[in-house]
């Protein structure tokens, strides 16, 4: 029996789960045809409007709408437009989709601190450079709210992990003293919309990130599938606090095809894993045995230590082999 046939919808997280830097990760697309759950995306770049993001997602193969996509630009107006009317002056540094969104909401849209804004919006845009940062920083100072679509401190490329939001959004801390308030994930609120958008009672979120997908999402009381294919890896999985572990742990969204026993941190692949001290042991593991079947093995009991394991020690050449490639 595979992990989908337990649940009737998956809630996607989009860069470092379906795509990198634009491209299809391998296995993404198929497992998402051949799944037949519904599909909400929901990201929390807030560079692209929703009809921007499905006309993407289209491009690598998905059928998908715009109805389909929730952004994190999307809730950090849902958000404002809870505290202020319509009509409110508002600055936003982000892009021009990010912009007509708020303008949709009834918002004043400026373009300056000396335009008396009430509320500051920051979303990501590649574009943001130091004249804005200094219009949201006077802004701020002067009195306005502050809200940001997400604190995300990287965004995977394919070159690597770029400049994401919370760093950019970091600067304005740094200038204010003030945190803003965030829209998007890890808050739980993007995942309660999905969810009644689609009708869904039984929905399985899918990320790559701990901090945001996982976090948020296990926010929400959802079943959480993390995926090694962007962001968090075998590292920041043994650090994790609570909130942030998932329910499942996968190469890649292939993995969605598996038994749910199989996908649960727990002793697999012939390893054993126990405390020595501080560290962790891990021994003995079958020829063939993979790294994330070693990982599964070792979180289970990485996660019952009061204090992440200092050290994670191979007994074997089977362990050698499968933890090598945890700490690049």
């Amino acid at each position: 029996m595979s992990l989908l046939d337990y649940y009737d919808a998956l809630l996607l997280d989009l860069d470092g789960t379906v795509w990198e830097g634009g491209r299809a990760i391998p296995g993404a697309v198929e497992t998402i045809h051949e799944s037949g759950l519904a599909c909400m995306y929901i990201t929390n770049n807030a560079a692209r409007a929703p009809q921007e993001v499905a006309e993407k997602l289209r491009g690598i193969g998905v059928d998908a709408s715009e109805e389909l996509v929730l952004t994190s630009s999307q809730a950090a107006v849902t958000l404002a437009r809870q505290d202020f009317p319509a009509g409110t002056k508002v600055l936003i540094l982000g892009t021009e989709s990010f912009r007509d969104l708020a303008r949709a909401a009834g918002f004043e849209v400026v373009d300056s601190a000396e335009d008396n804004p009430e509320v500051v919006m920051q979303g990501h845009n590649p574009e943001t450079g130091w004249a804005q940062l200094t219009e949201a920083t006077l802004a701020i100072a002067g009195g306005a709210a502050y809200i940001a679509t997400n604190l995300d401190t990287t965004l995977p490329m394919e070159r690597g992990l770029a400049v994401g939001n919370g760093s950019m959004v970091a600067a304005v801390i740094s200038a204010t003293g003030v945190a803003p308030a965030a829209a998007g994930k890890p808050q739980p609120v993007m995942f309660q919309q999905a969810v009644q958008k689609l009708g869904a009672t039984k929905p399985l979120a899918v990320g790559d990130r701990l901090n945001t997908d996982i976090e948020g999402a296990n926010a929400a009381g959802f079943p959480t599938f993390h995926v090694l294919t962007g962001v968090s890896g075998p590292l920041a999985l043994l650090e994790a606090p609570k909130e942030q572990r998932p329910t499942y742990l996968a190469e890649n969204m292939l993995d969605l095809k598996k038994n749910a026993h199989q996908l649960l941190p727990g002793a697999q692949g012939g390893f054993t894993a126990r405390i020595n001290r501080r560290d962790i042991l891990l021994e003995r593991g079958h020829a063939g045995a993979t790294s994330v079947e070693a990982l599964r093995t070792v979180l289970e009991v990485a996660w019952a230590m009061p204090e992440p394991p200092e050290l994670i020690r191979p007994g074997s050449a089977e362990a050698e082999a499968a933890t090598d490639g945890w700490w690049r």
